[in-house]
């Protein structure tokens, strides 16, 4: 980022402590335990940078360290890394233990919240198809008694189902809910409910996880 125009979100605050401290930060794939107390460390090395404040980076690395691919990196046998990569000891049970119950209550959240959604989308189609069926019946005529002589091939409905929430995963060949039809595409990151994935044109987008279909 060649500019000094500060910085006006979370996003682009950790694209640029990735930029600047690539060793210990990474927008993409499973990120590295960060060392205890680095926020001081981050801040020290920033002071003088026009782009960030403290406010900013303490929001920004409170969502980094929540986001489910960090979470998934806090992982028994893993190393903590300090801003340029230098291990600073194996993580304490205690700690990756926490990381497991957070990862697995924020993807349980996930779940709820697609249920609901689900339920409510059924209930709302049941309503829908309700009236549809009372306003053919109101307009329905007497079938013709002329023999048809062609028939219209109609191409098989595409089926997709959403994607459950252990199936979110970087790497994995999605299709993307566009409202007219379904896109296929490669997840690329995760951050909690947003998913940034790559279609088979090269571009990449941000979709809430449940836009996604296998």
């Amino acid at each position: 980022m060649e500019n000094s125009e500060k910085l006006t979100n979370s996003k682009e605050v950790i694209a640029y402590i990735a930029e600047r401290f690539p060793k210990c930060f990474t927008v993409e794939g499973e990120a590295k335990p960060l060392k205890i107390g680095i926020f001081q460390e981050l801040a020290e090395r920033l002071s003088e940078d026009p782009k960030v404040s403290k406010t900013q980076l303490r929001t920004a690395l409170r969502q980094y360290t929540s986001s489910w691919r960090y979470l998934h990196g806090v992982k028994a046998g893993a190393s903590r890394v300090d801003l340029d990569g230098n291990e600073c000891g194996v993580l304490e049970e205690e700690h990756v233990e926490h990381a497991k119950k957070a990862l697995e209550d924020s993807k349980a959240r996930v779940r709820a919240r697609r249920k609901e959604q689900a339920e409510a989308k059924a209930a709302a189609g049941k309503e829908g198809e309700d009236k549809a069926k009372k306003i053919r019946a109101k307009s329905s005529k007497p079938k013709s008694t002329k023999q048809k002589t062609t028939k219209l091939n109609k191409k098989p409905a595409e089926t997709t189902r959403a994607l459950n929430a252990d199936e979110v995963i970087v790497g994995k060949s999605v299709s993307v809910n566009m409202g007219t039809g379904n896109m296929p595409a490669t997840i690329v990151e995760i951050n909690k409910d947003d998913v940034r994935v790559r279609l088979t044109n090269g571009l990449t987008m941000v979709v809430k996880a449940e836009h996604l279909r296998s």
